[in-house]
């Protein structure tokens, strides 16, 4: 997963995108495969976190110069606001119509998930900034 961000001089955007994409599908993999093997909240928590390290690596495959804590952050964001709309009963009834639209934007508020998203979006940031170029290299 932190593979995706700089971590050598010439790496370059298009590498970072690269890297980025690869990073997102084994993320989504790694959801699916949770999902398979577990149940209950191991899967449904662990799931959390892995969506939020999703969104990461997403906004970096938009934005491959972001920092890693400023990635972590609108990950964070995109994710506790998608939760709190979930109040709305918006999602509930998207997710009645729709797969992707339940997979994406879920049905129900559920407070745990707000710290869950938080361990997904640390968890990215510590990956990250792990692998990061440090200041002022290209």
């Amino acid at each position: 997963m932190a593979l995706f961000l700089r971590t050598r001089p010439g790496g370059g955007p298009a590498r970072t995108r690269a890297a980025a994409a690869v990073a997102a599908l084994v993320t989504v993999g790694a959801g699916l495969g949770l999902r398979a093997v577990v149940t209950g909240d191991v899967a449904k928590y662990g799931g959390d976190a892995l969506y939020t390290l999703l969104i990461f690596a997403l906004v970096v495959l938009a934005a491959p110069r972001v920092t890693p804590s400023r990635a972590a952050g609108i990950a964070l964001a995109v994710s506790w606001g998608i939760e709190f709309l979930q109040l709305t009963g918006v999602p509930a009834e998207l997710s009645r119509h729709s797969t992707a639209a339940r997979l994406v934007l879920g049905s129900t508020f559920n407070a745990p998930d707000l710290f869950w998203y938080t361990i997904g979006a640390i968890a990215g940031w510590l990956l990250a900034r792990g692998r990061a170029a440090p200041p002022g290299e290209p």
